[in-house]
């Protein structure tokens, strides 16, 4: 499988650089979790990062790799946007 090295901006991984896999499209996951295991043995505690742009080239706009930012929030929760439902009422 291809790999691409991917640097971490924030959280426990702030400035390291990791071999990430890409997928079948040529692209790492959007999302990329990092347990860390409790001191004390307890749960292990999940961190979460997502996939952005690293930048863009000056002349052509051109996409320059991938970078993983630290989501302290926590993996936004997926929801589907359904074309042909309608819209959800407030009560």
């Amino acid at each position: 499988m291809k790999s691409e090295n991917t640097s971490f901006r924030g959280g426990p991984l702030d400035g390291r650089v990791l071999p990430i896999l890409l997928g079948p499209t040529g692209h790492p996951p959007k999302w990329y979790e990092v347990p860390v295991p409790d001191a004390d043995g307890g749960p292990a505690t999940v961190h979460a990062y997502r996939r952005t742009p690293a930048g863009y080239s000056k002349r052509l706009g051109l996409q320059r790799g991938w970078v993983y930012e630290y989501a302290p929030g926590g993996r936004e929760r997926f929801t589907p946007k359904w074309p042909w439902g309608r819209p959800r009422s407030g009560s």
